[in-house]
């Protein structure tokens, strides 16, 4: 899988926010981004619905992040603006969950698992201060 405009969007959001001293509202980081607004605004929610940003309401509103840019991992961001985890296949986590019933004869699956592992450990490890970085 490649990650989608999504994600992208959201990672630079979410810098965005990050690096703010103020909450930052959909309209500036949309123009700030060149984001569709629309689309931004349901990417934030998303986000603040994952307890992951603290949005304010009123004139001085805008989102903030609600943990510390360290506790966010690339895995979490993809996982929440995708809507699921982030597959390099489209196969079951585990050879006895084969939606096909042939797990067991696939020999695909251990090296694409094996794959599947590396990456998802290398987005548990970078955080969203490293990108700020």
């Amino acid at each position: 899988m490649l990650l989608t405009k999504k994600t992208e969007y959201a990672i630079l959001a979410l810098v965005s926010i990050a690096k703010s001293e103020t909450p930052k509202n959909v309209d500036l980081l949309s123009r700030e981004l060149n984001i569709p607004k629309p689309y931004l605004a349901k990417i934030l929610q998303s986000f603040s619905k994952s307890d992951i940003l603290t949005s304010y309401k009123g004139i001085n509103g805008g989102f903030v992040l609600a943990l510390a840019p360290e506790d966010i991992t690339l895995l979490k961001i993809t996982t929440i603006s995708e809507d699921k985890s982030i597959a390099v296949f489209e196969c079951s986590s585990t050879v006895d969950d084969c939606p096909s019933n042939k797990g067991q004869n696939c020999s695909l699956w251990p090296t694409l698992n094996k794959l599947q592992i590396k990456i998802d450990s290398f987005f548990e490890k970078i955080t969203l201060k490293d990108i700020m970085s």
